[in-house]
């Protein structure tokens, strides 16, 4: 009998497109006045980038999350589809 072996890595994927296909659907629900609840949200982060200055090189650091219920909403949903896939 062959096994099914599921990889984390497509559980990660799976849950990083719920959050941007949900955080894009609940951008767009904002815009209707009955579906507001669904871009109700956080943003956390950083707020100011970090610049690092190496005199040759200059990097900088910044990482932003916005998260409302459709993205939350949503990576729920790609739990649930990769528990039945």
């Amino acid at each position: 009998m062959a096994t099914k072996e599921k990889n984390i890595w497509v559980l990660l994927i799976f849950i990083l497109s719920g959050l941007v296909v949900g955080g894009l659907l609940g951008e767009l629900a904002s815009r209707v006045s009955w579906l507001w609840w669904l871009s109700y949200g956080q943003s956390f982060g950083l707020t100011s980038p970090i610049t690092l200055d190496l005199s040759v090189i200059q990097i900088t650091f910044a990482l932003m999350f916005r998260i409302n219920i459709s993205s939350i909403i949503g990576m729920v949903l790609a739990v649930f589809i990769y528990k039945k896939i």
